[in-house]
C-alpha cells in the first residue's frame, strides 16, 4: 500500500455470470487494483476481456460477486441501492462509447438530467452551469438540438459534458471515440483530457488511441490485472 491517497481500490472482486446447471462463468478476478487521486490511467485489452464490466463495477452500475471497491475511501456496496446511486452522481462520471443520450431531450437538457440527483444548485443556476460546460466543449449554440441533429462528435461531446457537469472526482470513459472517424476523434479526445487534466481528476480511459496512450501515467493491460479464467486473452 502507498502512501498516496488512492481514489478508487479494488480488493479481492471478481464477477460471474450464471449459465445455468449452478455454472458460472467468471469473467473478472482481480485479485488488488490502486488508482491514485488524480492519476490518468489507460486501459487496454482485447475485446471479451472484462474491461466495460470493470468500469461498470467501478461505476456501481453492477455489483460485483465478491470483493470490496471503495472510491474516495467508500465502500460502494455497503451503500444502499439509494445511497450508491446518490453517492455515483456525485462522485463519477461515466462516458459510454455509444454516447447514451435521450432521444426525446435536447442538448441542454440531456446534461441537466444528470444535475438531478447531485447537484444542490438552484434550478436556474444548473441550467447556467450545464450551459457553460456545454459551451466550452464547443456547442453553445447547439443547446435546444436533439441528438438527431447533431454530428457524432457533437453527441460525444455533450455525452462529455453530462460527465463533468457535477465536477465528480472520478471520470471512467468506455473508448469515447471509438464510434467516431479518427479526425473528430483526436479532437474530442484532445478536449476531453486536457479538461480532465486541468480539473486534477482521477481519469480512467479504455483506449486503444496513441494520443490517450501517450499522455496517460499509467497504462494497464487487463492480461495483467485480472487473473479469471473465462476472460479472452
Amino acid at each position: 500500500m502507498t502512501s498516496e491517497r488512492q481514489a478508487i481500490t479494488l480488493q479481492g472482486v471478481t464477477k460471474a455470470f450464471p449459465l445455468g446447471d449452478g455454472r458460472a462463468l467468471e469473467v473478472l478476478n482481480i485479485p488488488a487494483l490502486e488508482l491514485p487521486a488524480g492519476s490518468y490511467t489507460v486501459l487496454k485489452g482485447p475485446s471479451g476481456s472484462g474491461k466495460t464490466t470493470l468500469l461498470n463495477l467501478m461505476a456501481g452500475v453492477a455489483t460485483p460477486s465478491s470483493g470490496k471497491i471503495r472510491l474516495d475511501g467508500t465502500d460502494l456496496f455497503a451503500l444502499l441501492e439509494s445511497d450508491r446511486d446518490r453517492f455515483r452522481a456525485e462522485h463519477v462520471g461515466y462516458i459510454f462509447q455509444t454516447f447514451n443520450l435521450l432521444a426525446p431531450f435536447t442538448a441542454l437538457e440531456n446534461v441537466l438530467l444528470a444535475m438531478l440527483f447531485a447537484s444542490k444548485l438552484p434550478k436556474r443556476e444548473q441550467r447556467r452551469r450545464a450551459a457553460a460546460m456545454l459551451s466550452t466543449l464547443g456547442l453553445g449554440g447547439r443547446l435546444s438540438h436533439r441528438p438527431h441533429q447533431l454530428s457524432r462528435g457533437e453527441q460525444q461531446r455533450v455525452a462529455i459534458a453530462r460527465a463533468l457537469v457535477n465536477d465528480p472526482p472520478v471520470i471512467l470513459a468506455d473508448e469515447p471515440c471509438a464510434s467516431l472517424d479518427p479526425k473528430t476523434a483526436r479532437a474530442v479526445l484532445g478536449e476531453f483530457l486536457a479538461l480532465c487534466r486541468e480539473a486534477r481528476k482521477t481519469l480512467l480511459v479504455v483506449s486503444h488511441e496513441e494520443l490517450a496512450v501517450q499522455g496517460a501515467d499509467e497504462v494497464l493491460d487487463m492480461a495483467a490485472i485480472n487473473h479469471a479464467v473465462g476472460a479472452s486473452s
